[in-house]
């Protein structure tokens, strides 16, 4: 195993960020290690918004369900579709399309994955927040972002002030499939179910008594964020 695939492997979530900064070079290091992860066709449809504006991280925070790191990490990232640019270079642009919106959201997460694993590298920690699409139009409006432009999540990065457990995943067995999709072994799940269960327990903080079967059932039994296609059609995005 080398130092890539052990950073890889080694990915925990980081919620809790000394008030250490990071200095310029190593975020010129992270943010040149995702301009330069793989684009579909080389459209480079992503912005990201640095935010550096205190009372727009504490309006961020707010925005995201009061995840007060939002404020306090070193520094936060707001991955964004832009085919801003690409309509202003030719207005015979349709960002419209609904494959154009998936190309977007696929990149962003490629980009933003990359952004992470060079952090990582460095001894930095992050956390995804999804939390912004609690506000989409809020936090749309916050950032000034213009026509055909739409927010997808932030991204809190900063060294890190907790060293958490890894989380348990499904084993390769259930998420691989050779040449078709084959049956769920729920024996597998039950396992895992088991394994999720002793992880919550152990934790020092935020423990629960709960596996991942009914932790998932409660978050997809329900509709959820039901505005972002609005959201998005408003920004000229997915209509088509």
């Amino acid at each position: 195993m080398n130092s890539v695939i052990e950073t890889i492997q080694g990915h925990r979530s980081i919620r809790s960020f000394k008030s250490t900064p990071i200095s310029k070079d190593q975020l010129d290091t992270i943010i040149a290690s995702g301009i330069a992860a793989s684009s579909s066709s080389l459209l480079q449809v992503i912005s990201i918004i640095r935010v550096t504006d205190p009372e727009k991280r504490k309006q961020l925070a707010k925005y995201a369900g009061n995840q007060a790191y939002v404020e306090s990490a070193a520094e936060f990232l707001v991955f964004c579709i832009d085919y801003a640019r690409h309509y202003t270079l030719n207005e015979a642009v349709k960002p419209e399309f609904m494959e154009l919106t998936l190309i977007g959201a696929v990149d962003a997460g490629i980009m933003a994955q990359n952004c992470l694993l060079a952090a990582e590298s460095m001894g930095l920690g992050g956390v995804y927040i999804g939390g912004l699409r609690n506000n989409p139009k809020e936090v749309d409006a916050l950032l000034e972002l213009p026509k055909h432009t739409a927010m997808l999540f932030g991204m809190c990065l900063g060294v890190p002030d907790q060293d958490p457990q890894l989380k348990p995943r499904l084993p390769a067995d259930v998420i691989v499939h050779e040449n078709s999709y084959q049956p769920l072994d729920i024996e597998q799940v039950k396992q895992y179910d088991q394994t999720m269960h002793e992880y919550y327990a152990s934790r020092s903080s935020n423990t629960k008594q709960q596996g991942w079967s009914e932790q998932i059932t409660e978050k997809l039994s329900q509709e959820s964020r039901p505005y972002i296609k609005d959201y998005l059609n408003s920004k000229g995005l997915a209509e088509k």
